[in-house]
């Protein structure tokens, strides 16, 4: 149950693209709630409704995982595009997020109030790190000098509800994207470059972890003398 327990929670992540941040300068991000708002409900009665979503969204991310071959090698790229696959059609069923649209989500509920732009920057800086996202392109820091620059230029700090000035620096952020080499036609191809990293990670963490529970049988009595077998031979599907 180990790995099932791994294959269903949410995992670090280790891996990301500042291209999924910088999207937000690039087109309006989109709210990706699913559902509206529910009406107010009675204690009891809520909690019941969010423990029976919760159960309904496991069962049917536990039946495509007893239904689908997971092969645990993140050396592999066919082994982990098929693992992105499958946690694909897990998200589409048990209808949830996917890394990219959690990011999408959670910038857009944590900077919407936010009236400054130097705040807002710093924000996405936070979001970044928490997720356990690198800034490999060096693009906060262009970010951050495009703000001064414009800062400067109007003779005060730059409000978000200041069209005018903010528009200064979105031409500033259009410039650092084509520096970058990064294009609203291509966020597609970056969401999909994010989730094959993440999909790499989670195999590293079943992988570890199935190493890890085979050293642990070996010290037991009845195990020994045993050899142990490849981890890329298991399937998961026989410990569902």
């Amino acid at each position: 149950m180990a790995l099932t327990t791994r294959l269903l929670s949410k995992s670090r992540q280790l891996y990301g693209s500042q291209a999924i941040l910088l999207q937000e300068h690039i087109i309006p991000v989109r709210f990706y709630a699913k559902q509206a708002a529910p009406t107010a409900l009675k204690g009891d009665e809520m909690l019941k409704n969010i423990f029976l979503e919760v159960k309904n969204k496991f069962e049917t991310a536990l039946g495509i995982f007893r239904k689908e071959k997971i092969t645990i090698d993140p050396d592999d790229l066919a082994a982990v595009s098929q693992y992105g696959k499958v946690m694909k059609t897990v998200r589409e069923k048990a209808n949830l997020f996917s890394e990219s649209q959690r990011i999408q989500y959670t910038i857009q509920t944590r900077t919407q109030d936010i009236p400054d732009a130097r705040t807002y920057l710093f924000t996405l800086k936070d979001i970044r790190i928490k997720r356990g996202l690198t800034d490999e392109l060096g693009a906060e820091g262009m970010m951050m000098d495009a703000l001064d620059k414009v800062e400067k230029e109007i003779g005060k700090p730059l409000m978000r509800n200041d069209k005018k000035s903010m528009a200064l620096l979105t031409f500033e952020f259009d410039k650092i994207n084509k520096k970058l080499g990064i294009q609203k036609e291509d966020l597609p191809k970056y969401e999909e470059e994010l989730e094959l990293k993440i999909g790499k990670a989670q195999l590293e963490e079943l992988k570890k972890d199935a190493l890890e529970a085979m050293e642990t049988q070996k010290k037991r009595e009845e195990f020994k003398g045993e050899a142990m077998p490849d981890v890329k031979s298991l399937d998961i599907r026989n410990f569902l």
